[in-house]
């Protein structure tokens, strides 16, 4: 998603070009002058010669292709991932999506190892996904039959008219859910698509992401949680629908958009426009990944879940700079798209002149007011943002559950009919998968489900009331003759009828009045910025501001594995710089300085550029009063002069060019001059973002003062040799069976450029595990072998823009409902429970680049702790504590009670009934519980008209 949208937001209320996409931070891209119109050109003698040697050749026709041999493994670090790939190519203006995922050498011994994070292949379930006979809705499967597990037997026909989707001819209200394979390890998948299902989705979506499955050019990785048919399996499995967004540009926060490098490095590319280098590419990668999912018959026309394929992405909002070649270049992918005869209907999203038979869509925060550009397509929402993603130095954005509800039931009131949030599951960014630059490695975007996988309540729980509404009322809202009464004060109701019978949606889209409506002979009291919903247009079943599902506290508690030591012991070694410092000594020499993507291909986040020069005392330059001037736009710099570090510098509020200049002592004789460039996620969205800068592209100067007289001396056409990564990643350090020696003694601490190792237990049980980085700069963390993403702790939060309260009601934006102020913007990261040894000691490694303290460094584990409800009369309370037992009730009150979860207290009027004692004989000591909340239960009481409500805390 793109900056001007988001930021610049329409003033209308759901306008679907208002602040579209993720798009990159005030002030964070592009630099003040903006692009130029037609993108950065390549340097002015071309890409070094050694580029891009792709071999030629293609897909084996047989199908979709394995792992392509043994092939040097940068290791799983900050090369890892991308290991092997041919040369580097661009950077981007932190987006809607971003990352990188490669395989092969994820974490090891420069050998492919199975599985990105292990795992074998696929099985096949063993029972028929849809059952047989007609389709029926609710308990009965998608197709007919129980909606049970397994693979679906007869193919599906999926079309489409002006008002829904339709499946076998039957129109179809139809919800889904953003859950990206490679956030989440394989062993995740079951239980996430489990839980998309019974918080009452359809559908899982997912992007398929290109520079993971094809790191280098025509070398294919679908192994362990990058095995996309085994993803699309589990969704089939659970007896739900796919929906493939095969891009192949994604955005989604992911590094390069998706994109691989090696494609930006190609001679005479460009990229999502009419040059014939890029559509042979995308066309290669496309019509492999759907000949893929055909042998497997995963398409519904085969038999199989997917419902619905996307080409491209978001391309309407930048087609504007690539003029008439951005419009020839739609047409043609609507065409290849076609010709690939899925079988499905193929969907444009952000695209208003889609060309038929594409369906355009809308993405946005609010899809309510978008209107298809064919009357034949229905109204489609393919990304309603469920939260925000975090950048390095942000805050943790929130958006309310009952604005994200609001935002549904007010998109269907208006005749929508498919709805995919994005995201339903985060996750996290492992490796150097996270884009921007600056994405952090969480990507838990304040979903329905966290980044662990846990239940985010009370976001879950109240859109799966939602959806269940919705879904009762599927034949109406598909069928019905549609009218609307305005009451004026931006207040609407909206009939749906049929012969069978009406449901009905009263929407108050004002932002600070209620309103108290008579609509058909009865009144209904509706808050500011809710939509009520009335399926038989008489009885209120919903409310989107009325929420009467638990909020569950999430609590992290230390380590309790068995004869686990209270404090971690540690065992060190430096990273060896010497050739790179004192000998300036790479792999490759030219008199430029190049782009790092040119060469690095960003198998690495790091690149070091290092020249010598000669400087006599009779020169102009030399002087008592030295410094070094750098033109810079690596996202992190380091400097060293002889081999001492003069000093570096890190980009912050977006400013990514930059002049970085330093005193430096130089000597008569040579002086060796290394710069450690670092990127911190490639760019991932924006017209021409592969052409966005990284490393150091600007001059670098050797300035000299004496008195009153400035002297530069350029040092731009030197000879500069480079060199891409660490000796430990080429020497594997960061795996467990690493044979390079460690050392106990007189661990330091604060130093730069340093690696920790220690061991430890599992934690004990099956919650999900971080571990806390508090203490630590900035690097990498590996759990036995496997990459677990960049760490940055010492990069805080901004001490201001963060507020207690939240009010739901507004326009969101993600700067609305901001925590953490002035913390570390991550300070626990994620540890797959199928990373660990639940028998015997785990490695934990640690790449320190700027200096910090290891000794404070632990693992805990994520449960919930206590739950609380605010439920109102005439509903049913729910309490569970996700498979531990409730083991007493804090507060109970049945009547007006105030406060919030951990601060209840009693209100003016409170039944005669103890609520507290009802509770604890219904609720302590059981997983879960549920109780009719009714004055027959809690005892009658008059509270003045207002709405009584059963507000709870139990502990669990």
């Amino acid at each position: 998603m793109g900056k001007d949208e988001h930021h610049e937001q329409d003033k209308g209320f759901f306008s679907h070009h208002n602040h579209h996409g993720h798009g990159y931070p005030p002030g964070a891209y592009p630099p003040p002058g903006g692009y130029p119109p037609q993108g950065y050109p390549p340097p002015p003698h071309g890409y070094p010669p050694a580029a891009y040697p792709p071999p030629p050749g293609a897909y084996p026709p047989a199908g979709y292709p394995g792992p392509s041999g043994p092939r040097p493994g940068l290791g799983g670090g900050v090369g890892g991932l991308i290991a092997g790939a041919a040369t580097a190519a661009a950077a981007a203006m932190g987006g809607h999506h971003a990352g990188h995922h490669g395989g092969y050498g994820h974490h090891g011994h420069g050998k492919y190892k199975r599985g990105f994070f292990g795992g074998g292949k696929y099985k096949r379930g063993k029972h028929s996904m849809f059952g047989g006979g007609k389709y029926k809705r609710g308990k009965h499967g998608m197709f007919g039959g129980k909606r049970g597990k397994g693979i679906c037997a007869y193919a599906t026909i999926v079309s489409h008219d002006g008002r829904a989707i339709t499946i076998d001819g039957h129109r179809r209200v139809l919800l889904s859910g953003s859950i990206h394979y490679p956030r989440s390890t394989t062993e995740m998948w079951p239980d996430l698509i489990k839980k998309g299902k019974e918080g009452g989705l359809d559908a899982i979506e997912t992007y398929v992401f290109w520079n993971a499955h094809e790191p280098t050019r025509r070398q294919y990785d679908f192994s362990g949680n990058l095995d996309l048919i085994r993803f699309l399996k589990t969704i089939q499995d659970e007896g739900m629908y796919g929906v493939l967004r095969i891009g192949p540009y994604v955005c989604a926060e992911w590094n390069y958009g998706g994109f691989p490098v090696w494609l930006h490095n190609m001679p005479g590319m460009e990229f999502r426009t009419t040059n014939t280098a890029f559509m042979n590419e995308m066309q290669n990668f496309t019509t492999m990944i759907v000949e893929m999912v055909k042998k497997e018959k995963l398409f519904a026309s085969q038999g199989g879940p997917i419902i619905l394929a996307q080409i491209e992405n978001e391309y309407g909002n930048v087609i504007g700079s690539y003029g008439e070649a951005g419009k020839a270049y739609i047409k043609w992918c609507a065409n290849m798209a076609n010709s690939l005869d899925v079988g499905v209907p193929w969907i444009m999203c952000q695209q208003d002149d889609a060309p038929q038979p594409m369906l355009n869509t809308c993405n946005g925060y609010y899809c309510d007011n978008f209107t298809p550009n064919n009357p034949n397509t229905p109204k489609m929402w393919t990304e309603n943002w469920t939260g925000w993603y975090k950048n390095w130095g942000g805050k943790d954005p929130h958006r309310t559950t009952e604005d994200v509800a609001f935002a549904v039931a007010r998109f269907f009131q208006r005749g929508g009919t498919f709805q995919n949030y994005y995201m339903y599951h985060g996750g996290t960014n492992f490796d150097r998968t996270a884009g921007g630059p600056y994405i952090t490695t969480t990507y838990d975007y304040d979903a329905p489900l966290d980044e662990f996988g846990n239940l985010n309540q009370p976001k879950y729980g109240h859109l799966k009331q939602l959806h269940d509404v919705l879904h009762a009322m599927e034949k109406t809202l598909t069928y019905g003759n549609i009218s609307t009464v305005d009451f004026g004060n931006l207040v609407t109701a909206t009939v749906y009828k049929t012969e069978e019978g009406s449901s009905c949606f009263i929407g108050n889209v004002n932002e600070t009045s209620d309103a108290k409506i008579n609509f058909q002979g009865s009144f209904y009291d509706v808050p500011a910025w809710s939509v009520s919903i009335l399926p038989d247009c008489k009885t209120e079943t919903y409310n989107t501001a009325k929420i009467n599902t638990q909020t569950s506290v999430m609590v992290k508690k230390a380590n309790e594995a068995e004869n686990e030591p209270s404090t971690l012991k540690w065992s060190w070694r430096p990273e060896n710089v010497d050739n790179v410092l004192l000998k300036g000594k790479g792999e490759s020499t030219m008199r430029q300085l190049f782009d790092q993507k040119v060469v690095s291909n960003d198998e690495s986040d790091y690149l070091w550029y290092m020249t010598t020069v000669n400087i006599k005392e009779q020169d102009p330059v030399w002087g008592k009063n030295m410094s070094l001037r750098i033109n810079s736009t690596a996202h992190v710099l380091h400097a060293f002069v002889n081999g001492q570090h003069i000093g570096n510098y890190r980009v912050e509020n977006g400013k990514f060019h930059y002049v970085f200049e330093q005193d430096a002592k130089f000597n008569p004789g040579a002086n060796v001059i290394t710069l450690l460039s670092i990127t911190v996620g490639l760019p991932n969205y924006g017209a021409f973002f592969e052409n966005v800068p990284a490393g150091i592209t600007g001059s670098v100067f050797i300035i000299g003062r004496n008195g009153d007289e400035t002297v530069v001396k350029d040092l731009s056409t030197h000879k500069w040799s480079y060199k891409t990564g660490l000796s430990g990643f080429e020497n594997q350090l960061f795996s467990s069976e690493s044979p390079s020696t460690w050392s106990g003694e007189s661990v330091p601490f604060n130093r730069t450029m340093t690696w920790y190792k220690t061991t430890f237990k599992a934690p004990l049980g099956s919650e999900p595990v971080v571990v806390d980085l508090l203490g630590l700069g900035k690097g990498t963390a590996w759990i036995n072998g496997n990459n677990i993403g960049r760490y940055w702790p010492a990069f805080l939060a901004d001490i201001d823009g963060c507020s207690a309260e939240c009010n739901y009601r507004g326009a969101y934006y993600a700067e609305k409902c901001e925590t953490n102020c002035g913390e570390p913007t991550q300070r626990w990261y994620h540890v797959p429970r199928s990373f660990l040894n639940s028998d015997g000691d785990n490695t934990l490694v640690l790449f320190e680049e700027i200096g910090g303290n290891p000794s404070l460094v632990n693992f805990q584990t994520i449960g919930v702790g206590n739950v609380c409800a605010n439920v109102y009369e005439k509903n049913v309370l729910e309490l569970s504590c996700n498979g531990k037992p409730i083991s007493s009730i804090k507060f109970a009150s049945f009547g007006n009670p105030g406060g919030n979860c951990g601060s209840f207290e009693k209100g003016t009027c409170e039944a005669s009934n103890d609520a507290a004692a009802i509770l604890t004989q219904a609720c302590v000591g059981k997983e879960k519980c549920s109780i009719d909340v009714s004055e027959e239960k809690f005892g009658a009481v008059e509270c003045g008209g207002l709405a009584k409500r059963l507000a709870v805390e139990a502990i669990c």
